[in-house]
């Protein structure tokens, strides 16, 4: 039977968030691999472009399957339905996610709930019905695409530190669950600012959007980091050069790191452009929004 990293055979790859952002442009930078793609988010539509690109990009395959991570019995019917078509599922890269601007207080209970949900359950829910598939194959690698917030705290985005916090939690979990089997992986990816369309296209009650705070990467630059992790698994893995000092100053001195942090947030990763408030793409993909990178300059 083929390894995941058998080089003469092509991978066979499910995508989350596949539609937009970093989802969608580790996609294409797999399709330049000639892997095999599964590619899953919530709007058709995008992901129709997706699968465009990527075919165009030198995929071998591109399949569509619009489903929520959050609905299990949706993604257990994704999960079967590629293996009955390529018979094996060497990499999940779980990428979706949505996100929420606004002080705890003000961000009404079902948004808060529905972005921590996408990150906690809906790693749950991949989780249990992809490891079952590694342990029969005795192979696999899930990546999850984490955050830098997953390390620190920030004023407005409450209910995405949780989320993220808490999917980092849940992903050490996994990894201490699967040491039993050697040829599973499991790996978090943590980006810092990345110029994709979530800041714009998210909930927010903060009276603006967001924007990427500096040094904004490209996506394909962060999909870059997740195909090296596929092929040198580590458990967590920074994709952005300051993570590891702003970690550090949130965690040795504290003090300072809060009496900072809402006034340097407030000046770089805050649009300042007067919205209403707005569910953004929190319940339900907005196509028109969707796309490999934003509209920020990137490195």
């Amino acid at each position: 039977m083929p390894t995941p990293t058998d080089p003469a055979s092509p991978q066979t790859v499910l995508v989350t968030g596949a539609s937009s952002g970093i989802g969608r442009a580790t996609a294409i930078e797999l399709a330049g691999r000639g892997a095999r793609l599964v590619l899953v988010a919530r709007g058709k539509e995008s992901l129709e472009e997706a699968a465009a690109e990527a075919r165009a990009a030198g995929a071998q395959a591109a399949v569509v399957c619009p489903a929520d991570v959050t609905d299990e019995d949706a993604f257990r019917a994704v999960v079967e339905s590629a293996l009955e078509q390529f018979g094996r599922l060497d990499v999940v890269v779980h990428a979706a996610q949505v996100m929420a601007y606004g002080r705890i207080e003000d961000v009404p209970k079902d948004v808060f709930e529905q972005v921590v949900d996408v990150a906690v359950h809906g790693t749950a829910t991949i989780a249990r019905v992809v490891l079952p598939v590694f342990r029969r194959q005795k192979a696999g690698h899930l990546v999850v695409v984490n955050s830098l917030l997953g390390n620190i705290a920030t004023p407005l985005l409450g209910s995405y530190v949780t989320a993220k916090w808490g999917q980092l939690g849940l992903i050490r979990v996994l990894q201490q669950e699967t040491r039993d089997e050697p040829g599973i992986s499991v790996s978090a990816v943590q980006p810092g600012g990345v110029d994709t369309p979530i800041y714009f296209q998210a909930a927010s009650w903060a009276g603006s959007t967001g924007r990427p705070p500096p040094p904004v990467y490209s996506p394909r630059r962060v999909a870059r980091v997740v195909l090296s992790t596929m092929d040198k698994p580590r458990r967590v893995v920074q994709a952005g050069v300051f993570n590891p000092v702003i970690t550090a100053g949130f965690r040795l001195v504290p003090g300072v790191f809060d009496y900072l942090v809402g006034p340097l947030l407030q000046r770089m990763a805050i649009a300042n452009d007067d919205v209403p408030p707005t569910e953004g793409n929190v319940f339900e993909s907005k196509p028109d929004g969707n796309a490999t990178e934003g509209r920020w300059r990137s490195i």
